[in-house]
């Protein structure tokens, strides 16, 4: 099983980015299955979120959060801690939305690919480098599950970024 954490920030779109991860998963198969949820409290916008994406070839049975990851993936720099590392499996990693470059993770500037494509959020540019990255879904499957899920007005937009992120990492 494939276990993915995404943290972030209330109104950042990490639950959308790993439904949409689920569901790029699941898109053309009825031999994958997948599972995402979040995980926060009465919260407000802005506050500290996870959710989790769980993708497999059998049902997915277990419904608790992910306790080591393959891949951990921040939407907020803020919300990094090298102690997060002890949270993923052997060979996981940790990709991170920021403007520095942070030793033993993949550090990408989200916030730039969005900002020229006019997205208030990175989570689709995160998609984005997830697919790049690791090739759990390709980017025609993203692009589907964005097609499926996402209000029409704002498709075209997201889906670029999420091409343009997934481009630059695959170099």
């Amino acid at each position: 099983m494939k276990e993915i954490l995404w943290l972030g920030r209330g109104g950042q779109g990490a639950f959308t980015a790993a439904k949409l991860l689920g569901a790029a998963y699941t898109i053309d198969s009825d031999e994958k299955y997948a599972l995402a949820f979040p995980s926060f409290g009465p919260e407000r916008r802005g506050a500290p979120v996870r959710a989790f994406t769980k993708l497999d070839t059998k049902p997915i049975s277990d419904r608790s959060q992910t306790e080591k990851a393959d891949l951990i993936v921040i939407l907020d720099d803020t919300l990094y801690t090298p102690r997060l590392s002890e949270l993923l499996k052997d060979g996981g990693k940790i990709i991170i939305n920021t403007k520095n470059n942070i030793s033993g993770t993949v550090s990408f500037d989200a916030e730039t690919t969005a900002a020229s494509f006019r997205l208030p959020t990175v989570n689709t540019v995160m998609l984005g480098l997830v697919s790049g990255l690791s090739g759990i879904v390709s980017t025609d499957e993203a692009v589907s599950a964005i097609n499926g899920y996402m209000p029409e007005k704002i498709r075209e937009r997201n889906i670029n970024a999420l091409l343009k992120a997934a481009e630059e990492v695959s170099r």
